[in-house]
């Protein structure tokens, strides 16, 4: 680990692991712990999660957590931070593709509490669903625990560069980085959707707990700037330090910054 990163650690909460595999289970037995705390108290637990490559440990880790230690999902609403726009539900690059294959069809979470941007409507009706959208997350009072990742260009949630830290649950235009980044899922970078909607940064400050995991060296670069650099729209990531509720988790590659 380098000096930076040592001095980063004092003055935000930064775990830093041997391998993804650790990082990845620390995240998700805090994420247990905290559903079966909330259920002792008969408290739903709110969470807010991500996809990607980088949760797909926490999100194995939770369903062995289900299969073999009887942690249950009963109690546990989800809102997902977003989808690409247009597409189908059906597809396989759908983010609700990706979370019932990698979780939601592996446990015993109820299908009413599963909230994932559905696009399947209008250009006119984008800006009231995602007000709808805004309004669902408010109604069980905010998020308890934000999951995120976090992109090569600094975004969190599909919110990119230049996004306000005002933002809330809105259509936005995806960056060319995060568009190439998606490419091998599509085929192509032809195939990728320009647009996508996403819970705004507002939306995921507010959330009584965040999690950020980062994964892998290409990660590094950007994890330098969102826990080093100056707080800017241009790193969306970067608004994060101010923010006493949040923890970083980071493996050996992921805190392996290039030398000057």
């Amino acid at each position: 680990m380098s000096k930076d990163l040592h001095t980063a650690n004092r003055a935000k909460k930064l775990n830093l692991f041997a391998t993804p595999e650790h990082a990845s289970l620390y995240v998700a037995k805090q994420i247990a712990e905290l559903i079966r705390e909330q259920q002792k108290q008969s408290k739903p637990t709110v969470l807010g999660l991500a996809t990607g490559n980088t949760p797909k440990r926490v999100y194995k880790e939770l369903i062995r957590l289900h299969k073999e230690e009887s942690l249950s999902f009963k109690n546990v609403i989800s809102f997902n931070l977003d989808e690409y726009y247009p597409i189908y539900p059906e597809d396989e690059q759908s983010y609700t593709h990706f979370m019932r294959e990698n979780l939601f069809d592996h446990i015993d979470i109820e299908p009413q509490n599963i909230y994932i941007p559905y696009t399947d409507c209008s250009l006119d009706g984008i800006a009231k669903y995602c007000k709808d959208y805004e309004s669902k997350i408010a109604k069980y009072g905010g998020l308890d625990f934000q999951l995120l990742g976090i992109g090569r260009n600094g975004h969190i949630g599909f919110n990119e560069p230049g996004s306000s830290f005002d933002s809330v649950t809105r259509l936005v235009n995806l960056h060319e980085l995060t568009r190439e980044d998606a490419a091998s899922d599509f085929g192509t970078i032809d195939n990728v959707p320009n647009h996508a909607i996403s819970i705004g940064i507002q939306t995921i400050t507010q959330a009584k707990k965040i999690v950020l995991l980062a994964l892998g060296e290409r990660k590094s670069e950007v994890m330098r700037k969102s826990l080093q650099g100056k707080i800017t729209t241009q790193v969306p990531a970067s608004i994060l330090q101010t923010l006493p509720q949040v923890e970083y988790v980071l493996d050996h590659e992921a805190a392996a910054l290039s030398q000057e």
